[in-house]
């Protein structure tokens, strides 16, 4: 049998150059399980950066990707589950889940495409009722000490966080030991990622700085207990390569900027420089990161805000003995251990005061997009202990 469900869609767009989306409230069928499947209801939802990726379009049109005329969006969340099918091992009827969003993934169980953005016929958790695959839902601790809406932030951008510090700490260490490098420097910018991934290293020993240019972020970043930087101090700090050659006064001002960067950066590292960099930002931040990288150091990055295309040098970086990690989300593992770690070490965001409501969701996305957000902006979808 199939089901209905209120939710928030996103409609395709006319076949001239696409408009951005809007959020529509409607119904939408949900399909009876298949044997791997679970029906599930949304709890808990965070607004995560590919929402706004679909609703601009941007950098791909997912509509069009699809093929589908109608979309629901929504990765990062939790669900009470409601029933399972009868080759799903990972949960139980009855059971709290953080979602998994691994839409496809390659023969590795590494992720290709995400559910709710660009893997095709996969809902997001902007409705009232879901099915998933088992393998994307993750059990919540029993008698957690964390509330449902921080499960529901960490299920994208800690795990994020996880995965990619697991490949670049390892990467760090194939060069330089501990006994060599007890303590690194690991900086970061980006959001609340890059934030979740600090806040790790932190954990493991790393003398750690997020910078941020928003006044309201810096109130989080020292609230999570990490050395902030005001990025605004070097405010003409954005690399843009193709004015570089045509506008010597932005290149100068560029130049002098870069340069109080790299004198801050010594100075704080006390001239070791940076030996794990998290970039979450790319090309406009690309070329200080890499100045401000020790020799042997790491450049690890899980996404991309500003700028996906970047130029490097490779003979400088090959004498440098610099690394550059790339990943993308996790595997199923990876969320496990993530969900272990964070339970027992209290790693974990703080989603603020203001929970959303399920009706306020186009007002959450404007505010996201004008950056009026916390890192974690959460909303809810079904009220808990109603379904």
């Amino acid at each position: 049998m199939s089901y209905q469900a209120d939710a928030w869609v996103i409609r395709e767009g006319g076949t001239d150059e696409p408009r951005r989306a809007r959020l529509t409230r409607t119904r939408v069928t949900v399909d009876a399980i298949q044997e791997d499947e679970v029906l599930a209801a949304p709890l808990y939802g965070c607004w995560e950066g590919n929402n706004e990726h679909a609703l601009e379009r941007k950098p791909i049109d997912i509509c069009k990707v699809r093929q589908e005329q109608e979309i629901v969006l929504g990765n990062a969340g939790v669900v009470r589950v409601l029933e399972t099918g009868k080759g799903v091992t990972q949960v139980q009827g009855g059971q709290l889940a953080m979602m998994f969003p691994s839409g496809e993934t390659d023969a590795h169980g590494y992720t290709v495409k995400a559910l709710g953005y660009e893997a095709p016929r996969q809902m997001g958790c902007m409705a009232t009722l879901m099915k998933l695959k088992g393998r994307q839902v993750i059990p919540i601790p029993e008698n957690t000490r964390h509330s449902l809406a921080q499960w529901a932030a960490f299920s994208v951008r800690y795990v994020t966080a996880w995965a990619n510090w697991r490949v670049a700490s390892a990467v760090f260490r194939t060069q330089m030991t501990e006994q060599e490098c007890p303590s690194p420097h690991v900086w970061g910018w980006g959001g609340g990622t890059t934030l979740a991934e600090l806040a790790l290293a932190r954990l493991q020993g790393c003398r750690v700085v997020m910078l941020s240019g928003a006044h309201r972020h810096l109130d989080e970043i020292r609230g999570a207990g990490l050395e902030v930087i005001d990025r605004r101090a070097f405010s003409g700090l954005s690399y843009e390569p193709e004015r570089w050659d045509s506008d010597p006064d932005y290149r100068a001002r560029y130049q002098a900027a870069e340069a109080g960067f790299l004198a801050e950066v010594s100075r704080r590292t006390d001239g070791e420089m940076v030996h794990l960099f998290l970039d979450y930002i790319g090309t406009p931040v690309y070329r200080a990161t890499i100045k401000a990288l020790a020799r042997q150091g790491v450049i690890a990055t899980a996404g991309w805000k500003e700028g996906m295309s970047i130029s490097l040098l490779r003979a400088r970086e090959c004498i440098t003995r610099h690394q550059h990690v790339h990943t993308h989300y996790a595997r199923y593992q990876e969320g496990v251990d993530a969900v272990a770690f964070g339970e027992a070490h209290g790693w974990m965001p703080d989603v603020g005061p203001r929970i959303h409501t399920f009706d306020e969701l186009p007002e959450l996305a404007e505010a996201y997009r004008a950056g009026h957000t916390n890192y974690f902006p959460c909303f809810t979808i079904n009220e808990e202990g109603k379904t």
